[in-house]
């Protein structure tokens, strides 16, 4: 479960009002940074999307038993190490908790998923999975995890056999890795565990040489006085 190589291209843009406030006046300024804040805090949507998002947050679908289970699941999926912190230290159990309410086809899925999984526990160690040691958490999530393993080109290298009675727990903690990949991922933890640094300056020296040799181009003196040449830093 290495998370480094769960996603490999993160699609988020983003928008700095840094530029616009140089070139402003103070009065101007100070109108940007507000517009700024405001888009951070959400208040830049439109009304129906405030509204929205407004009645979402006013409720609570997870029991607290039930986002207890799904934090120590996220935590066993991306646990801490020495580049950043777990799951829960990204805040992916309130991601989770937030996108059943609003995508409520999740909602029997997840809840449904955890009654199993608590099930299962009872069975074996009677527990709930919450109360198992770490060694039996292990224990039940390799049962129902990744039963089948393909390479970036969707070619099969191996398969488990799914044990019956199994199926459903495989497909439950499968939507649980999803969204707890997408929680950590669009976190600021999650950016920065990636390297990614958004929308950034760059400068640019032109074609490499080697690259010009390689076809058989070469840029005019012309162009080159025209052009402007950085140096490496």
């Amino acid at each position: 479960m290495d998370r480094r190589k769960s996603i490999k291209t993160l699609l988020i843009g983003t928008v700095s009002a840094g530029v616009l406030v140089e070139a402003c006046t103070t009065e101007d300024k100070k109108k940007v940074l507000a517009n700024d804040n405001a888009k951070i805090s959400g208040l830049n949507r439109m009304k129906e999307e405030a509204e929205h998002e407004k009645e979402v947050n006013s409720k609570t679908f997870f029991t607290d038993h039930e986002l207890a289970t799904i934090t120590l699941l996220g935590d066993i999926i991306i646990p801490k190490d020495e580049v950043s912190g777990s799951a829960s230290d990204a805040k992916v159990p309130e991601f989770i908790e937030f996108i059943v309410k609003d995508m409520p086809q999740h909602q029997t899925p997840m809840r449904g998923g955890l009654r199993w999984l608590d099930m299962q526990c009872l069975t074996r160690f009677d527990k709930t999975f919450k109360d198992c040691s770490h060694e039996q958490q292990i224990e039940i999530v390799n049962d129902i995890a990744y039963p089948v393993i393909k390479d970036k080109n969707g070619k099969l290298l191996s398969k488990r056999t799914i044990k019956p009675g199994y199926e459903q727990g495989v497909s439950f903690f499968s939507l649980v890795r999803n969204l707890t990949a997408t929680g950590f991922y669009t976190s600021a933890i999650g950016m920065k565990d990636v390297g990614y640094m958004g929308n950034t300056p760059n400068q640019w020296n032109g074609v490499p040489e080697d690259v010009l040799k390689q076809y058989g181009l070469a840029y005019t003196e012309k162009e080159l006085k025209e052009c402007i040449s950085f140096d490496k830093k």
